[in-house]
């Protein structure tokens, strides 16, 4: 019976060939779309899941909350004390490791110098609790001893070439000497962090590094990632619900508030490693984390553009209804139950959607580099061989056909032989509305993408090319080396004696980073300084910075080497003043201020200006200069502005001015636009992808609607034919034809625009800076949309109207 089937299926696929076409190739583009995105979902949600102790790795994280207990503040990494402390007073506790980011240093063997940049210290007991493969070493002793390095292999073949690398001497930050100990494989693309180069923890024990007494005490240097292992299946809330009384117990008292509990202003939480890349947005991340909201709008788009494909099937299945009615009345009178003709239309509908799938395999295999250069990933066809989702793959293309062939099915065996073997039989009715309403459906989810992506690249345009509140062009940005501190006034001096150098610069943070820096803010009141309740971040300064930057003083004056009290004095913006309470920022100028340990004045201050990306408000600063009275300004950066007037000697005559003073290290830089560019990176890819999908969701749309049309005036042939002859023009022919299947896009696009509206406007409140959803966005979109569908209808409306009228009228 099954031969049988398969038989009339490949006739009938064989007789209908551009509808088979069609339907063939729709279900192939969705469900390859419907692939790529898989790939793509399934390479986001198994991030550190290779772990094998992954269910029992959690991360530890501290906040920062004011009085009213609203946070300021989220770090993904906490200060070195905690571990300890963490792991002596919770005996559940099996293990504790922590990551500390080195930031990038020089790192040289014999004449080979490399700025590393995924550079940790780390604890030894790393590769107890992290699945790290060994190439080289004892991985239960390679960072025990203080001053041993691990490396990955690449990293070892790029200093020592095809040598043994252990116990090779490296030389860091041309200061400190380092023996390799260990060479490890790559962590997986899937990682949350990616470390080239481990330092061992112990080394931070030396006081010229970083001191045991530090590392025992200190609560403010919040840069340590520290992971625990709880036993298997543990309650870990049972443990955050301690955090509090163990804060309180431990750390200091608050100099501003001494009666306060140390909880009352921060606060310990404990984080799942498998939720940190998609569920984790926090201030301070190893590496940029993805999004599960993301995850979700794609899986969204993916079902979206495969139910497409499958109206398309429906639609047609249907809309043929008429040129299968005869075989299927004589089969219901040879004796066919109704029950077997559904059969027989659902594995012809099983069978496309298994030869869809076949090809949509291949397509996948060949578009993957194509979305990983998109993406800056690394997915791969194999994720979509594992067990589980091979199963799901398989069977996918049996619910497809089962879905999109059973509606055709149940209409077609519905036939009353009798009506159709007499020549009564008109299919009209509920199947003309079903497959309006399926046109409808199509055109609304292709209107949905298009005006989603509209707007995803304006918001990105808007934030490229919006006012920052200082200029970001040629200004070039470079990691601060320590081995500047004595001679940087000669460099910066040097530097600046060329026209194409205008402006040389030091700071702790730049514009495009984040600005989590904060101490006590205290403002003059009465005769003494009150502590106030704004939260403030600061970034360290020279005195040229906010020159070199073009900020803008609207009251009082920019720091000057003019005045010695400088390297005391403060400057804040105007977001500063609003959150002190100070309508008129000209009043602060000259008033007593305080911040950490260091006390001043205010000598200016600045106009409002995006430090940060624009998702984020801009919020109150301050700069400080450097003193001895703040342990907190050190320097991590160098600003260089430049005359745009023959960049490529600029930067050749600052290189040479760079291995002058810094011979050992490599000199590096890049642009801040570029920098600022990054930051939307994830806007860009997310724009990129929209479009691609959006445009194969029209495509596909259309593809039905051609094989629909065509079928629609395949039956109007004689009608056509008459109107020719009473003398109706070729243009009133195309607007008869077209006009019904564009009152159905209208209808798409007044369905779609309220969905779209609530979508974008709920994506866009993402955005601290956002742009107003216009309505000439829907109209755009739903006019493309019509265009599209009246060129797809006009090809074959043209084509029948311009065909001659004799053979229409003389054709049975």
């Amino acid at each position: 019976m099954f031969k049988n089937y398969l038989k009339i299926t490949f006739r009938n696929l064989a007789k209908y060939k551009f509808i088979s076409f069609i339907n063939i190739f729709g279900l192939t583009v969705g469900l390859t779309c419907c692939l790529l995105i898989l790939t793509y979902i399934l390479h986001e949600t198994s991030y550190d899941k290779y772990n094998t102790q992954a269910s029992r790795i959690w991360r530890v994280t501290r906040s920062w909350n004011n009085k009213e207990g609203i946070v300021s503040l989220h770090l993904g990494a906490i200060a070195p004390a905690f571990g300890p402390l963490l792991l002596n007073d919770f005996p559940d506790i099996q293990k504790m490791t922590r990551l500390l980011a080195s930031g990038p240093s020089p790192m040289r063997y014999e004449d080979k110098v490399f700025n590393e940049k995924d550079l940790y210290f780390a604890d030894n007991n790393l590769f107890s609790v992290f699945d790290v493969s060994m190439l080289k070493g004892d991985r239960h002793n390679a960072l025990t001893d203080p001053f041993s390095i691990v490396m990955t292999a690449a990293v070892a073949r790029k200093y020592f070439g095809d040598a043994d690398p252990i116990n090779k001497i490296v030389r860091l930050d041309n200061q400190v000497n380092f023996k390799v100990t260990g060479i490890i494989a790559p962590l997986p693309s899937n990682s949350h962090f990616h470390p080239e180069v481990l330092l061992s923890f112990p080394t931070l024990n030396d006081s010229t590094i970083y001191g045991a007494k530090n590392l025992a005490s200190n609560f403010s240097n919040n840069a340590f990632f520290t992971y625990l292992l709880l036993p298997e299946n543990y309650p870990a809330r049972n443990i955050e619900a301690q955090f509090p009384a163990f804060l309180d117990r431990h750390m200091p008292s608050n100099k501003r508030d001494p009666l306060a509990k140390a909880s009352s202003g921060t606060r310990l939480y404990l984080q799942r490693l498998t939720d940190v890349h998609l569920r984790s947005h926090l201030d301070e991340e190893m590496e940029e984390n993805g999004d599960i909201n993301r995850v979700y709008i794609f899986g969204a788009i993916a079902l979206f553009i495969l139910l497409i494909a499958c109206i398309n099937y429906m639609n047609l299945s249907t809309a043929r209804s008429t040129l299968r009615a005869k075989e299927i009345g004589i089969r219901k009178v040879s004796g066919a139950q109704r029950k077997e003709i559904i059969l027989q239309f659902l594995c012809e509908s099983i069978l496309v959607s298994y030869i869809s799938v076949l090809l949509a395999a291949a397509l996948t295999w060949l578009c993957l580099p194509w979305i990983n250069d998109i993406t800056g990933l690394q997915l791969s066809v194999h994720s979509l061989l594992q067990p589980a989702v091979l199963i799901t793959v398989i069977l996918t293309p049996l619910v497809v056909g089962l879905l999109s062939g059973l509606y055709p099915a149940l209409f077609l065996s519905s036939f009353k032989p009798q009506q159709v073997l007499k020549g009564l039989f008109k299919a009209g009715g509920s199947s003309i509305s079903f497959r309006k309403a399926l046109v409808v459906v199509q055109f609304a989810v292709s209107i949905i993408l298009l005006i989603s992506t509209a707007i995803v690249f304006q918001q990105l345009h808007y934030m490229q090319t919006a006012s920052l509140g200082f200029s970001k062009d040629h200004v070039l940005v470079m990691n601060y080396n320590a081995g500047l501190d004595k001679t940087y006034e000669s460099f910066r001096t040097r530097l600046t004696r060329d026209p194409r150098i205008l402006e040389v610069s030091r700071s702790s943070r730049i514009p495009s980073g984040r600005l989590l820096d904060e101490s006590g803010a205290s403002t003059e009141s009465g005769d003494s300084l009150q502590p106030v309740k704004a939260d403030i971040k600061f970034v360290s300064v020279d005195h040229d910075f906010v020159g070199a930057y073009h900020i803008p003083i609207v009251a009082g004056r920019d720091y000057s080497r003019d005045y010695a009290t400088d390297s005391t004095n403060f400057l804040l913006n105007v977001a500063a003043t609003k959150a002190l309470g100070i309508k008129d920022p000209g009043q602060l100028i000259g008033r007593n201020f305080g911040y950490g340990d260091s006390k001043g004045k205010v000598i200016g201050i600045m106009g409002d200006f995006n430090f940060e990306s624009m998702h984020q408000q801009i919020v109150p600063l301050i700069l400080i200069m450097p003193n001895s009275k703040y342990s907190g300004n050190s320097f991590n950066n160098i600003s260089v502005r430049l005359s745009g007037n023959d960049v490529p000697g600029a930067l050749a005559a600052l290189e040479k001015t760079w291995k002058t003073y810094l011979p050992e290290v490599p000199f590096e830089y890049s642009f801040l636009d570029d920098k600022f560019d990054q930051l939307y990176r994830s806007e860009q890819k997310q724009g990129s992808l929209f479009t691609c999908f959006a445009g194969i969701a029209i495509f596909i749309a259309c593809l039905g609607l051609l094989g629909l049309s065509a079928f629609s005036i395949s039956q109007r042939v004689k009608e056509i034919g008459v109107r020719k002859v009473l003398g109706a023009s070729t243009g009133s022919i195309v607007t008869l034809v077209s006009r019904d299947f564009l009152k159905l896009v209208a209808i798409a696009a007044l369905l779609a625009f309220p969905v779209a509206w609530y979508t974008m406007h709920n994506w866009l409140r993402d955005f601290a800076y956002r742009i107003s959803i216009e309505w000439w966005v829907f109209l755009t979109a739903g006019v493309l949309a019509a265009v599209v569908a009246l060129i797809t209808i006009s090809f074959q409306a043209i084509r029948a109207a311009l065909a001659n009228p004799v053979k229409s009228l003389r054709s049975e």
